[in-house]
């Protein structure tokens, strides 16, 4: 019995041994996967070799910011010639849900932003403001002005790797795969659709594409939206009431600033132009200074030989015409008419020196570079929308007021609000008004018309309220002037139709139309002054 008892103790104590020594083991190899989630030390953050961070299997596509995918990572190789140069970030729904009182196609902000080296191996992301500025860089003003413009960052990257002395790479997916405000929607656009915590999980980065003078980034954002109260019912989408939450499709363009600004043309208030301007604080004056100059698009001759030729008085064709395109989703027989309205305002530039330098043109649907989001292309984007109205806003380069593009808004619902104007201002003299249902020449001229007016707006012209008092009213009644010289000076105007005609004045010219103040803005506006160097030399001129 004793020495069962004691084989029984050393049995005993070799399984005690053997627990404490699998358990050293396994508490050994938990302390072996403990350290190898240790937190990255300084030299897992520097840069790795070119290769081993953009291998064979990315998927490259080269442009003003060459763009890298790898599996489900997205990467950013950002040239040194473009670190300091300034970005302009247009960014504008792609998809929205119903309801919300946005579109595809609306912007939603604009934000200038650029890259920079950080100190170690970091790569920072700047945002621009413009609001005030030195008149001259070398003065002492300058360095006041400096020190009370800081740019804030609003994105920190670790520079992944390196090409000597060319590129830096980033990776991107996590900042554009969150709810940064300058690529997505502002305070104020969240409230309105009462949007609260964004949902990561359920937003990714769709697609980025690049060409040699834009990146594009198309993501998906998720967002939980508040609860419906009793004092808002009406207040929310369909998808947030039935779902608690709403997807939307964004897409900014990211457009390379030119690296020398376009010449300002002081503004007038005198003439209607839309205006942009910085507080400029100088050495020599006695106080902050305005500097508000023109919106308008940049039209240079091709050649020194084209300048000449405007010179002595002959039309010629810009370097750069203005282009818009139709929106492929416009209903096919109103696309022309939107043309139209593009293209009448060459009588205009033709006072200015300039031929075919405005054009309509259909979107090649077939071709796969082009993108309607696309930052560098002008567009008349056709809304499905209940709204009764149409817009046009621009993107200018807020240095020096030159127009990069246009997105003009064309509500489906503006034709009924064309017919009843028409019908209440015309049926007297015109028998095509009195019907319930327009023909389509007819509806198509009045789109023609509205077309025309809000192209205007993307040149930089403003509303004219004063040509509506410009033509005396026994002329709105002589057929022969409104022939020639229609019942408005302005189509900038909201002169409408000439309601005053009577049925026995014979009068047929009953819409506005490119009018000779419209002309007039025009050449202020864009007329090439080769022979002044500074904008201050123009202004006699002007």
């Amino acid at each position: 019995m004793d020495k069962l008892k004691l084989m029984g103790i050393a049995l005993a104590l070799l399984a005690t041994c053997s627990t404490v020594h699998a358990q050293r083991n396994k508490d050994k190899g938990k302390d072996n996967k403990t350290n190898t989630n240790a937190p990255a030390t300084a030299d897992d953050k520097k840069p790795k070799p070119y290769k081993e961070v953009i291998t064979k299997k990315a998927l490259t596509k080269k442009g003003m910011i060459t763009v890298h995918k790898l599996e489900d990572k997205w990467y950013f190789e950002i040239a040194d010639t473009l670190l300091g140069r300034e970005i302009i970030c247009v960014t504008r729904y792609s998809k929205t849900v119903a309801g919300c009182g946005q579109y595809g196609g609306e912007q939603i902000n604009s934000q200038v932003i650029k890259f920079e080296r950080g100190p170690g191996t970091k790569m920072f992301m700047r945002a621009v403001s413009y609001v005030i500025t030195s008149a001259d860089s070398t003065k002492p003003m300058f360095q006041a002005v400096k020190n009370s413009n800081s740019d804030p960052i609003i994105g920190a990257f670790d520079i992944k790797a390196i090409r000597k002395d060319t590129a830096c790479v980033i990776e991107v997916t996590d900042y554009f795969n969150s709810d940064n405000q300058a690529f997505s929607l502002s305070p104020a656009a969240k409230q309105s659709m009462r949007l609260t915590t964004f949902q990561k999980e359920r937003s990714y980065i769709n697609k980025i594409s690049t060409f040699p003078l834009n990146t594009e980034i198309r993501t998906v954002k998720t967002y939980d939206v508040l609860p419906p109260t009793v004092n808002s019912p009406g207040a929310f989408t369909q998808a947030g009431l039935d779902v608690g939450v709403i997807t939307l499709e964004l897409n900014t363009s990211m457009v390379l600033l030119p690296e020398v600004p376009m010449r300002k043309r002081y503004f007038d208030a005198r003439v209607g132009f839309f205006a942009s301007g910085l507080v400029v604080y100088g050495e020599e004056s006695k106080q902050a200074e305005q500097d508000v100059f023109a919106l308008r698009w940049r039209l240079e001759p091709k050649n020194a030989a084209d300048a000449e030729k405007q010179k002595r008085g002959e039309l010629i064709e810009p370097k750069k015409p203005i282009v818009y395109y139709i929106d492929p989703a416009t209903p096919v027989k109103w696309r022309k008419y939107l043309k139209l309205g593009v293209d009448d305002w060459n009588v205009a530039f033709e006072q200015a020196g300039w031929k075919n330098a405005i054009r309509g043109e259909y979107w090649p649907e077939k071709d796969t570079t082009m993108s309607l989001e696309d930052a560098r292309f002008s567009v008349i984007r056709y809304f499905a929308s209940d709204i009764q109205n149409a817009y046009g806003p621009n993107v200018h380069d807020p240095r020096s007021g030159e127009i990069l593009e246009s997105h003009i808004g064309w509500y489906h619902n503006v034709m009924r609000l064309l017919h009843d104007w028409y019908f209440v201002q015309t049926a007297a003299v015109d028998a095509r008004s009195r019907k319930n249902d327009f023909d389509d020449e007819l509806m198509g001229q009045l789109v023609r018309f509205v077309s025309s007016h809000e192209v205007g707006h993307t040149l930089g012209l403003r509303h004219n309220f004063g040509a509506s008092s410009a033509t005396p009213v026994e002329m709105l009644r002589n057929k022969e002037y409104c022939a020639k010289n229609g019942h408005t000076s302005s189509i900038m105007d909201y002169a409408r139709f000439n309601y005053v005609a009577q049925p026995e004045d014979g009068v047929e010219d009953l819409f506005p139309r490119i009018g000779d103040y419209d002309k007039w803005a025009i050449e202020w506006g864009y007329r090439w002054m080769p022979e002044y160097k500074t904008p201050e030399e123009e202004i006699p001129a002007l």
